[in-house]
């Protein structure tokens, strides 16, 4: 007899409730506006490029990729040394592409990260060094120039059909790989002597109380609130020749922020992360639990009174009867009234309630109008 049972208990998983917090503990009063958000203008510029990985140990792009053999080529004509695509047939060399993030005021001289990932049939570009290539913003102009040995984390072998395999050996890093060739100088003053300040989360109650904070610290009538993410700050005549001296006095400014109740589940991992003190109405919670067991006999048919007759075609028969048992099972109730979410996570959790399980009654609670927070599934 074989019985494959199937439960819908997934087992008791790790439950990570980050903000949930002990009772009589806090949030913090007052936060920095540094901590809040930005100043328009600063912002990270996106370079790439393409390029060409050397030194692999027959790893690289096989002989149909025309793109590394042209790439190849074209890089050994710039030494005076002609060689034609076709005659190329090594698997040392991989075409890749070149990613990094250039600060909004990064320098000439400064050097960034960068990833280089293969373009083509390369199965690892462990041991591969990257050769000079340059790195182009969306306006097309040069703005550093790549080249390094890779730092692959991970690795690739394979001989005679057996493959060993860990994590993403066709991805590699260069830490401090790229120079900056072209610096950028982010404008934070406007014509008429204003700076922008940018929330990183929009919140009109917030953006108004960053206004009056300044107006309150900085000055009268500096600051205003123009939308739920922008302040438009007004420079003061003294301070518009030492304006690193007055950003950072900005910065330090101290604001207490509005905060949105919300509860993060990501079914994946079974992680559930909620602020302490977010409500829940008077609610009646009710989850059962559904076991399934399939079991699967098998039996001997035997032809009674035809056996030792020597018929054609007549022979023992295996037959197979199947069995579905469906038992359902009444779960743990919980009646929650003016309650936090962090209350019914520990009484459930009390309860060896599995965590999918409590995304699950969350998800029900949301839709029955009782939880007063937005409900983010990842």
């Amino acid at each position: 007899m074989k019985t494959h049972t199937l439960t819908r208990s997934f087992g008791l998983a790790l439950l990570a409730i980050a903000c949930a917090m002990a009772q009589g503990q806090a949030w913090a009063d007052t936060v920095r506006m540094k901590d809040l958000g930005k100043l328009q203008g600063w912002r990270e510029n996106a370079l790439v490029g393409t390029g060409i990985v050397t030194g692999l140990a027959g790893t690289g792009d096989s002989s149909t990729s025309r793109a590394a053999r042209q790439a190849l080529s074209n890089t050994i004509s710039q030494f005076n040394l002609t060689v034609p695509p076709e005659q190329i047939q090594s698997r040392n060399v991989a075409m890749v592409t070149i990613t990094a993030a250039l600060p909004p005021f990064a320098r000439e001289g400064d050097t960034i990260d960068i990833t280089v990932s293969s373009a083509g049939d390369a199965r690892s570009l462990v041991g591969g060094t990257l050769l000079l290539a340059p790195m182009k913003a969306a306006n097309g102009k040069v703005y550093a120039l790549a080249q390094g040995s890779l730092s692959v984390g991970g690795y690739r072998y394979d001989a005679n059909g057996n493959v060993v395999q860990k994590n993403h050996p066709t991805t590699a890093s260069i830490p401090n790989g790229a120079t900056v060739e072209v610096g950028l100088n982010a404008r934070m003053q406007t014509e008429d002597h204003k700076v922008v300040f940018v929330l990183n989360e929009q919140d009109y109650t917030t953006a108004n109380r960053v206004a009056d904070a300044i107006n309150r610290q900085l000055g009268t009538g500096l600051a205003r609130a123009t939308d739920a993410s922008g302040i438009e700050i007004a420079v003061p005549a003294e301070s518009r020749d030492r304006l690193v001296a007055f950003v950072a006095r900005l910065e330090s400014v101290t604001v207490e922020p509005d905060r949105r109740a919300k509860v993060v589940v990501n079914e994946r991992t079974g992680t559930v992360v909620s602020g302490g003190d977010v409500r829940i109405d008077k609610v009646a919670i009710s989850h059962g639990d559904i076991k399934l067991s399939i079991t699967n006999q098998t039996t001997a048919s035997q032809p009674i009174g035809l056996i030792g007759q020597n018929l054609p075609g007549v022979r023992t028969a295996l037959v197979t009867n199947t069995r579905i048992d469906v038992e359902e099972q009444n779960g743990p109730g919980y009646l929650a009234g003016s309650n936090t979410v962090a209350d019914l996570v520990r009484s459930l959790s009390m309860m060896k309630t599995n965590t999918r399980d409590i995304i699950s009654i969350l998800r029900a609670v949301k839709a029955a109008g009782a939880l007063h927070a937005e409900l983010i599934v990842q």
